[in-house]
């Protein structure tokens, strides 16, 4: 039996990473493998980062399907 590993439409990985007193977020498109990065202070919360991220990232994927 093989499991389905295929990433779902829309899937998006994030990872965190404290520098300092900032933070870097890595947003991950798992159907395409485009990768936004952000920074924020590390005063935020997860939510607010990973929302921002996000954001970014979609609006790579736009462009680049324009």
């Amino acid at each position: 039996m093989t499991a389905n590993t295929s990433p779902r439409p829309g899937e998006v990985y994030f990872e965190f990473t404290p520098v300092g007193r900032q933070v870097r977020v890595a947003a991950v498109d798992a159907a395409t493998g485009v990768e936004v990065i952000v920074m924020g202070p590390a005063t935020a919360s997860n939510d607010q980062l990973q929302t921002i991220a996000l954001r970014k990232l979609q609006m790579r994927l736009r462009q680049g399907a324009s």
